[in-house]
């Protein structure tokens, strides 16, 4: 079954890979969290993914910045400063001898609960920190073929419900768009915001490109996407006319290309939305060159 932007090819060394918790390696098969742990509970807890190159992790500052303002904003303390939480992460590389080819899954919950109850109050231990690396390389095909999306009913709410610029673990909301999608025969859902324009994917972040111009959205509905602003940057930079603006379904579907944008992925095509072919259905010339300028950012960020 496609994974969408999210496809790669299973790694057997995966297996033995040593997982941090709160301060130890624990090979994968042993790694626990408790039942009572906040994360678990209520998926109480904020997350980044985060890109190994060679040796270096890509935009580590710009993730802790994300990291650290969703935690103060959920008044949850994570209990290690930023050079901590570096150390943590290239320790774990070093207990692994992973140097290239690894995405992380970093996770901070709340830490663990006298009772399973949403009052922060009733946690009675410091945060849970979480770091999973693995051996995850994109298939590479999905960054040529493209994906197909689907618009759901499930709508990116405003900030007074859930802001959306929290990367919290609560994903309850982006999983319902996923399973629509899924049964809708896409890859990935399309989410729009409450006044009906586009807003982003339930994991990656839209763009469509409309005579030689790539638009986004206004960005009020969605995550602070690293990868996303990236490519706004890059645009900038190569005097691409790049818009953060309010766009439909209408403009989506009369676009000469499309794209999304994630750490995982980094910039991969869209072939159809709703069933309508996007442009000629494959990767067109603004996507392919965005794709080589993000590379060379890549390389320019990790050069080893």
């Amino acid at each position: 079954m496609s994974k969408g932007t999210h496809e790669y090819r299973p790694d057997p060394r995966n297996d033995e890979i040593l997982v941090y918790v709160n301060g130890e390696h624990v090979p994968r098969a042993e790694a626990r969290v408790s039942v009572l742990d906040s994360g678990f509970v209520l998926g109480d807890g904020v997350w980044e993914g985060l890109r190994v190159h060679r040796g270096r992790i890509a935009f580590l500052g710009l993730h802790l910045d994300r990291l650290q303002e969703g935690a103060k904003a959920l008044d949850l303390d994570i209990g290690l400063d930023r050079a901590e939480l570096t150390e943590a992460l290239y320790g774990t590389l070093r207990a692994n001898r992973m140097s290239d080819d690894v995405h992380i899954r970093l996770m901070v919950s709340r830490g663990v609960k006298a009772t399973p109850y949403q009052d922060p109050r009733v946690t009675i231990g410091p945060a849970t920190i979480v770091i999973i690396p693995e051996y995850k390389v994109p298939d590479p095909s999905v960054a040529a073929r493209g994906i197909r999306l689907f618009t759901v009913h499930v709508r990116r709410g405003p900030p007074d419900v859930q802001d959306p610029k929290l990367n919290s673990h609560s994903k309850l909301n982006c999983i319902l768009a996923c399973i629509q999608a899924t049964r809708a025969g896409a890859d990935e859902a399309l989410m729009l915001d409450p006044h009906g324009f586009v807003a982003t994917c339930n994991s990656t972040h839209f763009f469509i490109v409309r005579k030689d111009e790539v638009w986004t959205s206004s960005g009020d509905y969605c995550l602070g996407g690293i990868t996303r602003g990236n490519v706004i940057r890059l645009c900038r930079e190569n005097s691409i006319p790049v818009h953060q603006r309010n766009f439909s379904l209408t403009d989506v579907y009369g676009a000469d290309e499309s794209f999304v944008t994630g750490t995982f992925a980094g910039v991969a095509p869209v072939s159809t939305v709703d069933g309508r072919t996007i442009g000629l259905g494959n990767r067109g010339p603004m996507t392919e060159r965005l794709q080589s300028l993000y590379l060379d950012l890549i390389d320019r960020e990790c050069p080893g």
